[in-house]
């Protein structure tokens, strides 16, 4: 086991509640979230039992990418307030116990931050080596078609390089080519972001949630990668925790984290990260993240097509990968759980039932995954069980990635703008993004004025409002896994077993510490199901599972005549937790 209960750090017991202030709550009527909109809600917060606020970025923004294109690291962008309004939310979560967590962007910047501008000035800027430029491939001429010097494919479609007209050369941009990518190769640029970072640190911020952290080390050689489809080429082999990605994050812990109080929460968010690269980067021995973000369960359900080519989930296959990762980080390091964020669709939608059981999906799914070993992460809105949007029009959407994926397709003519919209319902990052559900009013109480994008309609129904007087509600379930991980040792320390691997219907596993064990045992669909543990988790005298912790449906009847089920009879979406000693 990787920590005592004497020596374990403060966040193995926490629970992060990841913002995204654009969404949150507006407070000037402008339709945009803000900083004294987060002020304004932070009852909710406290009344959830978070520990950690993560705030997806503030920072001055031409907002090509939603605020993941910064053009100043020091300031805050005026749609969100002030550094002073910062100063004051940093403060308020301080006296409510709260921890504040920022977004580092530091793969990439927007071509409107100084560094970049002073950078495509001249071939000969000072700072021309802030950023990856190469002329056009040997042969071509600058311009013309392949005359890229690579053949990577952008995250978000297209080539990643884009040519810059007044100095002839090309410069490398992973997402958009309005996100620049620094060369993190030069000494200058890696000193220049410790300073940015120890500047917020001495503001009073509690660390950094590192956005595509493990991207900023490239194959100097910039080699091409094998096409799989069409005429971009995969180059992640190149850029994805790449030859010095180890010598950066540790140099990054000395220069910035080393020596201050034990507060600091440094979380690496690490597209195609295994489990054995993970094991490196959180061991605590080695001083680089305290834990990883990684996707493979969040891809389990993409379709040959990508993304935006959704099949439906096997469970067998989501035990595989969290399994794999709970064993892999048992002894060392330290894993992140999550379901949503602002890059990923409503689970409830996604992985559950928006419909009939939406409150009963939610609560079970929630159940799933809290108490599994690892770090909790709750996005916004997921507490109170909100849904995908489910637009059907193109011109409601606003996320750049699904847009570009739009126009890709229709350029190729690879899909009908009925595939298209149905792709976008399902896995678009606007699903995440619409506005969170206060109340039942216009616009959801998100704002007075006319949101940047359309509240969902099923806001009569679903919101915080209602959830919080409804003591059956997912708001209230989330609470309560959220004090069982403060209160027991076997939620947060725990070894985990997976039982039942090959069943699609019900996921099992125990957590055990010291001579107790938590039973943890969901039903991941809409039928009743009889379950039988065997002697994995052999039942009592009375023919049930022990002393029940907590469950999705302990006061629920199973019917319209009251009946219930058997001890071990999971009702439809239904979850329970039982301990022994």
């Amino acid at each position: 086991m990787a920590f005592t209960v004497e020596d374990a750090p403060w966040w193995t017991r926490a629970t992060v509640y990841q913002i995204y202030p654009r969404s949150f709550q507006d407070s000037d009527g402008d339709g945009i979230g803000d900083l004294r909109g987060v002020l304004s809600r932070l009852d909710h917060l406290e009344a959830l039992g978070v520990d950690v606020v993560w705030l997806s970025p503030i920072y001055r923004s031409p907002q090509d990418d939603n605020g993941y294109d910064i053009s100043d690291y020091q300031d805050v962008d005026p749609s969100f307030g002030t550094l002073a309004d910062l100063d004051e939310l940093i403060a308020a979560l301080h006296d409510r116990g709260m921890k504040l967590v920022m977004d580092l962007v530091v793969n990439h910047t927007s071509d409107e931050h100084p560094w970049f501008v002073e950078s495509r000035s001249s071939v000969d800027s000072p700072k021309r080596d802030w950023y990856w430029w190469r002329p056009a491939r040997e042969g071509a001429v600058a311009g013309e078609p392949g005359a890229e010097p690579t053949n990577w494919h952008s995250f978000f479609s297209g080539s990643t390089w884009e040519l810059d007209e007044a100095t002839g050369e090309y410069y490398l941009h992973l997402f958009s080519s309005k996100q620049p990518d620094l060369n993190w190769e030069n000494p200058e640029v890696r000193r220049a972001v410790h300073a940015m970072m120890r500047w917020w640190l001495d503001r009073g911020v509690d660390g950094f949630r590192m956005d595509v952290i493990n991207l900023i080390s490239k194959d100097t050689s910039l080699p091409d990668g094998p096409v799989v489809a069409g005429v971009w080429g995969d180059g992640s082999a190149s850029y994805t925790s790449g030859p010095r990605i180890h010598e950066f994050l540790a140099e990054m812990h000395r220069e910035v984290f080393a020596g201050r109080p034990d507060r600091l929460l440094t979380v690496g968010e690490m597209p195609g990260v295994t489990v054995e690269q993970a094991r490196l980067f959180t061991d605590p021995a080695r001083a680089e993240v305290d834990m990883v973000f990684q996707f493979e369960h969040v891809g389990l359900d993409h379709g040959p097509g990508g993304k935006f080519d959704p099949r439906p989930l096997r469970l067998t296959d989501l035990k595989a990968t969290f399994g794999r990762w709970q064993h892999g980080l048992q002894d060392v390091g330290w894993n992140s759980l999550y379901w949503d964020n602002h890059d990923q669709p409503r689970v409830v939608s996604r992985f559950g039932d928006d419909g009939r059981y939406r409150r009963e999906s939610a609560r079970a799914l929630a159940t799933l995954l809290h108490l599994h070993r690892g770090t909790p992460y709750v996005y916004q809105g997921e507490e109170l069980g909100m849904t995908n949007a489910h637009y059907d029009r193109f011109d409601r959407y606003r996320d750049i990635e699904s847009l570009r994926h739009v126009e890709q397709a229709r350029a190729l003519g690879s899909a009908t703008d009925e595939q298209l919209l149905a792709g976008l319902a399902a896995m678009s990052r606007d699903n995440a993004r619409t506005p969170v559900q206060w109340d039942a009013s216009r616009h959801a109480g998100f704002t007075t004025g006319e949101p940047w994008l359309d509240v969902n309609p099923n806001h009569t129904e679903v919101n915080a409002e209602a959830e919080r007087a409804d003591p059956r509600s997912v708001f209230h379930h989330h609470r309560a896994l959220i004090a069982l991980r403060k209160s027991d040792p076997v939620v947060a320390l725990g070894d985990f077993t997976m039982l039942l691997p090959h069943d699609e219907q019900v996921y099992a596993y125990t957590r055990s510490l010291d001579g107790a064990t938590l039973l943890v045992v969901v039903n991941v669909s809409g039928e009743e199901r009889e379950v039988d543990l065997g002697d994995a988790w052999p039942v009592d005298g009375d023919g049930a599972w022990g002393p029940l912790v907590l469950g999705t449906h302990d006061d629920d009847p199973a019917g319209p005549d009251g009946a219930r089920p058997g001890p071990t009879t999971l009702r439809p979406w239904e979850a329970r937790v039982h301990r022994r000693d």
